[in-house]
């Protein structure tokens, strides 16, 4: 391993925080051009970067980690008494009741619990872009599985459907309203939607690196494109793979419309700022949420066996069980992880907000640092 220079400053007592990274972004040789930031109680303890091209305030794909970003909105319509979850999504959109989908609640999509993983046929990328065309793809989508009878990621299609039930409450989109209640008063490098002046600071996903065996291990055990996991990952498209998955912030329409599913854009300061103003508030501005919210998004809904992503993802109402991916982290953490490798958390326990980006994609969308990283930060957070 060559030597990496690493960028940017820790406080004191979290100078392992430093050589975890270092170690992390050495393993790759720089190339997966990582970001690194935590906050406790507010305060910002970590800003770290290293590779090529990377600086503090590059933005980069944020794949799902942006259902983080859209999952504040949704805990703020909750939070506000406008939007009853239980309620069933054709109750706020109607035409969602065709196909046997009158059943399914807010609820129910926000845990991953509505059956709904894709379509029939999967979805262009200029659909993917569009959450309208993907909800006017889903109104005659039947379920793929029992809806509220087991758990299956939504990866694409669940804020196309959450979009129009906001749309229907509050006449305005997930987007208008994160821009609005979220980013831009905290002053968030999070976009659901990147402005025309902020493209130059962004830098494509790349693709991950693997050797020939390592390929052919990934292409035996990939899914079948029209089983529930290759639906939910559209790769039932005609021509699509999981490099078009990872490369998709890379179009620019996507990255200009924002698409609350996966089409993000961020850093990973924006990241962990964004979820240091949810629970405790940052620069003297109060937290977003309640604790009372807090408790009622934290809540553990779906765990064991995903039946598109495997036995390691259990949810919360909108976000990420934290708790049981990194269990070192206290019963309420939520937030989520993107494909390329991003991730984002908070603990309300400890007070720590995680946040991280990688311009190289995760192989076999597995970024299993992640877990050394937040390991070593809250060590340093609770000594």
């Amino acid at each position: 391993m060559n030597a990496i220079e690493v960028h940017g400053a820790v406080a004191a007592g979290y100078d392992q925080v430093r050589a975890e990274f270092a170690a992390v972004v050495a393993e790759e040789d720089g190339e997966s051009g990582a970001q690194l930031a935590a906050f406790v109680r507010g305060r910002q303890v970590v800003d770290l970067w290293a590779g090529p091209e990377v600086t503090a305030t590059t933005l980069t794909g944020l794949h799902s980690s942006s259902k983080g970003a859209a999952g504040l909105v949704m805990a703020l319509l909750i939070q506000d008494g406008a939007l009853d979850i239980d309620r069933a999504v054709a109750h706020y959109w109607p035409r969602f009741a065709a196909a046997g989908k009158d059943h399914i609640t807010v609820r129910d999509v926000l845990v991953h619990r509505a059956g709904i993983v894709g379509a029939d046929g999967g979805f262009t990328i200029a659909e993917l872009a569009d959450e309208q065309l993907v909800a006017e793809r889903l109104v005659g989508q039947r379920p793929y599985f029992a809806p509220g009878a087991v758990h299956g990621y939504g990866g694409f299609v669940m804020y196309a459907i959450l979009g129009q039930v906001v749309r229907a409450v509050t006449g305005a989109t997930v987007q208008e309203l994160f821009e609005q209640r979220v980013r831009a008063p905290y002053g968030l490098d999070v976009y659901l939607g990147l402005p025309e002046e902020l493209e130059h600071r962004y830098l494509p996903i790349t693709p991950w690196r693997a050797t020939p065996e390592m390929t052919a291990a990934f292409a035996a055990n990939s899914p079948n494109p029209h089983g529930v996991a290759g639906i939910s990952y559209n790769l039932n498209a005609r021509g699509f793979t999981a490099a078009d998955v990872m490369a998709l912030p890379n179009d620019p329409a996507l990255r200009r419309l924002g698409p609350g599913s996966a089409g993000g854009v961020g850093s990973a300061r924006g990241l962990a700022r964004m979820y240091a103003a949810a629970v405790t508030g940052v620069d003297g501005r109060p937290p977003l949420l309640t604790l009372d919210t807090i408790a009622t998004i934290s809540t553990i809904h779906s765990s064991g066996a995903d039946l598109v992503r495997g036995a390691q993802a259990p949810y919360t109402v909108g976000f990420e069980a934290k708790s049981l991916l990194y269990p070192f982290l206290g019963v309420h953490a939520f937030g989520h992880t993107g494909s390329a490798g991003s991730d984002g958390f908070a603990d309300p326990h400890s007070g720590l907000t995680y946040g991280y980006t990688r311009r190289r994609a995760a192989f076999a969308f597995a970024a299993p640092e992640n877990t050394r990283l937040a390991a070593a930060l809250h060590r340093a957070a609770t000594a």
